[in-house]
């Protein structure tokens, strides 16, 4: 399948996006207002899945792990998706979400996804998710999503096979997790593994680069399903 690319059209500006979706958070906090934007504005993940969305409309969506909402919101505002399901175990971002979407085709749920079931959609988006969960979690979830997404499947992983930044990025979700309290061990799948995962039900996968401005060893995966 085609690479994403790293420059062109998100189908609106990137700005002006950030801007309209973080004027629903004005009931939110200051600091949940900057993050929105910035995640938005700065984010490399944003921009590059914006841009796949441009050139290819996601339909339905479902974002897992979705946070405050900001990407799917932005979607929706930039037309590039049709209707939003957002869940995410973070009970007070879910409610910030839901208050943000308010008028939009939009729902958010607190849900546990190592368990949750996920609903039938065109898209399913895993931003920055896998890492967090046990290796048996990840591949159940995964198989939930390819079960669920009838068209795409976008994952941004991480890739622990990439050298100096792996390690940075191993030092630095330790750090995170130390100063958390979270004891969850750290074992992203490597990408050839979530590859084959993919390809074996039937998606054609391209993987690309998505650390722009960071040390990090993210890459984004683009699943799409072969058509007949």
């Amino acid at each position: 399948m085609a690479a994403l690319p790293v420059t062109g059209p998100v189908g609106g500006d990137l700005d002006v996006v950030a801007e309209q979706v973080a004027g629903r958070y004005a009931g939110a906090s200051r600091f949940a207002r900057g993050f929105v934007r910035g995640k938005l504005r700065r984010d490399p993940a944003s921009a590059a899945i914006l841009r796949r969305a441009a050139a290819a409309p996601f339909g339905e969506v479902v974002d897992l792990g979705c946070g405050r909402g900001q990407l799917g919101l932005a979607l929706l505002l930039a037309g590039h998706a049709t209707r939003l399901t957002g869940l995410d175990r973070n009970a007070a971002k879910v409610a910030e979400a839901q208050r943000a979407a308010a008028g939009l085709p939009a729902r958010f749920a607190v849900a546990d996804l190592a368990t949750a079931p996920v609903p039938d959609c065109d898209t399913v988006l895993l931003i920055d998710v896998l890492l967090q969960m046990p290796e048996p979690a990840q591949r159940a979830l995964l198989a939930r999503a390819v079960a669920a997404a009838r068209r795409r499947i976008l994952i941004r992983a991480f890739d622990p096979d990439c050298g100096w930044r792996a390690r940075i990025g191993f030092a630095m979700e330790r750090l995170g997790r130390r100063v958390r309290g979270d004891g969850v061990e750290i074992r992203p799948l490597p990408l050839p593994v979530l590859r084959g995962l993919l390809e074996a039900s039937g998606f054609a996968v391209g993987i690309v680069p998505c650390w722009q401005g960071t040390p990090l060893p993210n890459m984004l995966l683009q699943a799409e399903r072969a058509v007949a």
